[in-house]
């Protein structure tokens, strides 16, 4: 059974807000710090290709945020092997609250 076009389209553009953090510009200006994301923190740690990140589409239920995005809900969070042995990790996502961006 193929997936229908609309809901892969969906899918796609889900996954890039939620690949975008809190935004573009701010990961820009963690890269000219010298400063990784969360997603390349983590890629730092695992084997590579191991990473399997679980909750990308999370959304918050936060009381008086309602109307507040928060991609993820600001932690990337995963599973993968470190040195072939099977870790869970999470990266706190700077980018979405400020932080230290």
């Amino acid at each position: 059974m193929a997936i229908r076009k609309a809901l892969l389209d969906e899918l796609l553009t889900r996954r890039e807000a939620a690949m975008a953090g809190g935004g573009y510009d701010k990961l820009e200006k963690r890269r000219q710090k010298g400063l990784l994301n969360a997603r390349e923190r983590l890629d730092e740690l695992y084997d590579e290709g191991s990473f399997q990140e679980s909750g990308m589409h999370v959304n918050h239920d936060t009381s008086g945020m309602e109307n507040k995005k928060l991609p993820g809900d600001a932690v990337v969070t995963g599973i993968g092997n470190v040195g072939g042995r099977p870790v869970a990790a999470f990266s706190q996502d700077f980018t979405v609250f400020g932080g230290h961006a």
